[in-house]
């Protein structure tokens, strides 16, 4: 992947996953994904960071990592940026449901996370961030993003802790139960 081998935080996140199946609540994918013909919808954020001219539509890149617990009925957004929330319906969905929780897993925690995290407070959302569920490039940026995170705009959490949250929701009844876990 782009952002190195994050396969404990692949299998961090597929425990998350588990337990907002068992909560009811949905599992939503994301990826970043591009016209394979030019990079115009990647806008000037191909021009920082080239990496993403790998990123074509229908190709291997923009595939979900088969390590990562998927199923046919979960919805998978094709973004084009970092935030899950931004060019998406992702805003108006949730409203729909009354979900007012985003847990927020994946990669990069300085990019695609981060973001998402902001873009889920500024909708109202609750974010939290599974720590180990997360991942980045280089420790370095992955450390200051979460320390950041849990500063202004998420709770980060362990995975246990949100397992245990989402364990919670399991036993309330369902018009109260409606997190959101978002893979970015």
């Amino acid at each position: 992947t782009l952002a190195g081998d994050l396969t404990e935080v692949i299998g961090a996140s597929n425990r998350v996953v588990a337990a907002a199946r068992t909560a009811g609540a949905p599992v939503i994918h994301t990826v970043v994904g591009y016209d394979p013909n030019r990079l115009e919808d990647a806008g000037l954020w191909a021009k920082k960071a080239p990496s993403l001219s790998q990123l074509a539509l229908g190709g291997p890149m923009v595939e979900l990592d088969d390590r990562l617990d998927h199923r046919s009925d979960d919805l998978v957004l094709i973004k084009k940026y970092a935030s899950a929330f931004f060019g998406t319906h992702l805003a108006s969905m949730l409203t729909a449901q009354r979900i007012d929780t985003a847990i927020v897993t994946g990669c990069t925690t300085s990019g695609c996370v981060r973001a998402t995290v902001m873009d889920a407070l500024f909708h109202g959302l609750r974010p939290i961030v599974p720590a180990e569920a997360v991942g980045d490039r280089a420790p370095e940026p992955h450390e200051a993003n979460l320390f950041d995170i849990d500063s202004k705009y998420g709770d980060v959490v362990s995975v246990a802790e949100a397992v245990a949250y989402l364990d919670g929701l399991a036993r309330t009844p369902a018009p109260q139960r409606r997190p959101e876990a978002a893979h970015a």
